[in-house]
């Protein structure tokens, strides 16, 4: 096995909170531990157009309480032909780069995968998305931030609601997963929640509605995009059973994926750096480093990016029981 003496970082796919203190974690592990440390810039875009620059102590200063990240994120097109996966790997071969640490989700970790296979290079990754759809960790970097970032907003939301007796449908993130619909649908008293893991009966849902108590001033209906229907959809369908009630939409959107990293993320992502460095100095490759049970183990690539699509079927009920 060759030795290790520089590592590159790099973000992949959709930012999350807390991936600047995962980027903190690597680099500073990496010098702990007496390697040369590289940043890439703009994800695998970065790598094959070879924008690497060198990072020290410093340049990871004051950074981690930043959403976003620091060294940027991008689709790369280039990058899912041989060609491009060809160039990137001259261009770390130039600097003489041994490993990768990449933090990202399904997207990032398919294409490590393939680089290791065609180049051999070590790549352990990190799980930063704000879904929390990966295998192989309880929580994925940015998930938690964008939980309360979607109760904060509700909970103003409802404000309005409650003023003007009113029903307000909001729409989440989570085109594949309905993880951030349920969790925040639990946290803010949501009516009902639909996310695309379950087949809504809508019927069920308006019967719901019908049956609760009169005297509500407000009533909440969290929608994940990746629902069947939609939020605008399953607005204009109340509209259309309880013509009486004032019903507004509101498209939550890009917020949930900014802000400052909550207090779990940057702990989270501090703790998956550190391991990942680690890791490759212990010879592993091809894995995601997460945290199960509060400690930190790692999981291949090609079962960490099966979605997961089997829900909590006890949070889906407390739902229903709670919305009385």
């Amino acid at each position: 096995m060759k030795t290790i003496k520089n590592i590159a970082v790099l973000t992949s796919g959709g930012d999350a909170p807390g991936m600047n203190a995962g980027i903190r974690a690597v680099v500073r592990t990496g010098i702990y531990n007496n390697l040369n440390v590289f940043g890439v810039r703009r994800g695998y875009d970065g790598l094959v157009k070879g924008e690497i620059l060198p990072m020290d102590a410093k340049s990871v200063a004051n950074i981690i309480q930043r959403g976003g990240t620091m060294l940027k994120t991008a689709r790369s097109e280039e990058f899912k032909t041989y060609e491009g996966r060809k160039q990137a790997y001259e261009n770390i071969q130039k600097l003489g780069i041994d490993a990768l640490i990449v933090i990202g989700g399904d997207g990032t970790f398919t294409g490590a995968s393939k680089f290791i296979e065609e180049f051999d290079v070590p790549i352990l990754g990190m799980p930063g998305t704000i879904d929390n759809d990966l295998a192989g960790t309880d929580f994925t970097i940015g998930y938690d931030t964008a939980i309360n970032t979607v109760v904060d907003a509700v909970d103003k939301i409802r404000d309005t609601a409650e003023s003007h007796d009113r029903v307000f449908v909001i729409e989440v993130m989570g085109r594949d997963s309905g993880l951030i619909a349920l969790r925040s649908g639990i946290s803010t008293g949501a009516e009902a929640v639909l996310i695309p893991e379950l087949n809504v009966d809508y019927d069920a849902i308006m019967k719901r509605l019908d049956k609760s108590r009169k005297n509500k001033s407000s009533r909440i209906i969290i929608v994940a995009e990746g629902d069947k229907e939609g939020g605008e959809v399953v607005a204009d369908k109340i509209k259309e059973n309880f013509p009486h009630y004032d019903v507004r939409l509101s498209i939550l959107g890009h917020i949930q994926r900014g802000g400052r990293p909550s207090c779990m993320d940057r702990v989270l992502a501090s703790r998956l750096g550190v391991a990942s460095v680690e890791g490759l100095l212990e010879g592993r490759r091809g894995e995601m480093a997460g945290l199960i049970c509060g400690q930190v183990q790692f999981t291949p690539f090609n079962k960490a990016i099966k979605h997961i699509d089997k829900i909590n079927e006890n949070l889906t009920r407390i739902v229903e029981i709670l919305s009385l």
